[in-house]
């Protein structure tokens, strides 16, 4: 296996001024190859250990969880969130479920990303823009609604269900309170991060670290059952969209459908792999599985204007890719 290249692709992007810091970590099944940190932003330098926001990976991994749910008989994929919020119903001309709120389908108005308020009280009053499962539009509010019933259902707070559902890989360090201080956001000075960490969003407020990441990632490449069952993993890989209209932020020509909460990568124009799947961050975290090549791949940084300043990740999967 040659990772060289990847890693190279990783320095060049810190040494090129597009990416502040930058830690880069690659595994297979039954290894962790190497985790590397590159650059400093002139208060810290980056090393393997250190906790970055992930943002929108957020969104994965809150899915996981609502699949060890699904998969233990305690909720339905069809469960309607009116269910649980009653202010809800009459919204649309059907029912919000929960497999809308993962795939994206679910119509939810969305606010925005750092809302002020409580975020249930933003949902109570969330308005309906299309029919849920008619068409597909990127939403992180959507997850909010997805934390109300994996609760109600499991009886478990979302953060116990995230140590329930990580500790037998070892991931202790993906939580809602970083275990160490984070890397800072750049490219957006307006953006309040404690105020947004108060927000606890389940669909952009978790922190982590590369190591906790490659954990997750090699349960999944292994398909061994530690975190979800196969039957569930299976399932949850299979694309929602097809055929649906595709709004914004994720129209048709990026080639990309969605699964439960994965970002399917199945025709995405970049790309040499085809069976590619994971998610990005708000401020340039990524997390992807490469299931043909056995590989999973996290890239962890913080400028949420990298691709403006020529971030293109599709270089870097394409390399790590090859390298198998």
């Amino acid at each position: 296996m040659q990772f060289t290249p990847a890693f190279d692709w990783a320095e060049r992007q810190v040494e090129r001024g597009i990416l502040p810091t930058a830690v880069l970590g690659i595994a297979t099944a039954e290894e962790i190859i190497d985790i590397r940190a590159y650059g400093s932003d002139g208060r810290r330098a980056a090393t393997p250990d250190d906790v970055y926001p992930l943002f929108s990976v957020t969104k994965p991994l809150v899915g996981l969880v609502a699949l060890r749910a699904v998969e233990r008989g305690r909720l339905s994929l069809e469960a309607p969130l009116d269910r649980v919020i009653p202010e809800l119903r009459g919204l649309g001309r059907s029912p919000v479920r929960l497999h809308h709120l993962l795939s994206h389908t679910s119509g939810l108005s969305e606010p925005a990303f750092d809302v002020q308020g409580p975020l249930l009280d933003v949902l109570r009053k969330a308005g309906s823009d299309f029919a849920p499962g008619s068409a597909t539009r990127y939403s992180s509010l959507a997850f909010e609604g997805v934390r109300v019933l994996v609760e109600d259902a499991t009886g478990m707070s979302l953060d116990e269900g995230l140590r329930e559902a990580f500790s037998a890989v070892s991931a202790a360090g993906i939580a809602f309170d970083p275990v160490s201080e984070p890397h800072r956001v750049h490219g957006r000075g307006d953006f309040d991060p404690a105020r947004f960490a108060s927000l606890r969003h389940p669909g952009a407020g978790l922190y982590g670290r590369a190591a906790d990441l490659l954990a997750i990632g090699r349960s999944l490449i292994a398909d061994d059952g530690a975190i979800v069952t196969p039957l569930a993993l299976s399932a949850s890989l299979e694309p929602r969209t097809g055929g649906l209209p595709k709004l914004e932020p994720y129209p048709a020509e990026r080639g990309q459908e969605w699964g439960l909460s994965w970002n399917l990568l199945r025709r995405a124009p970049g790309m040499l792999a085809r069976d590619v799947y994971g998610h990005a961050g708000w401020a340039g975290a990524e997390f992807w599985m490469l299931p043909d090549a056995g590989a999973c791949v996290v890239l962890l940084t913080h400028r949420v204007d990298a691709p403006a300043a020529g971030l293109d990740v599709a270089e870097l999967l394409n390399a790590v890719s090859s390298g198998l």
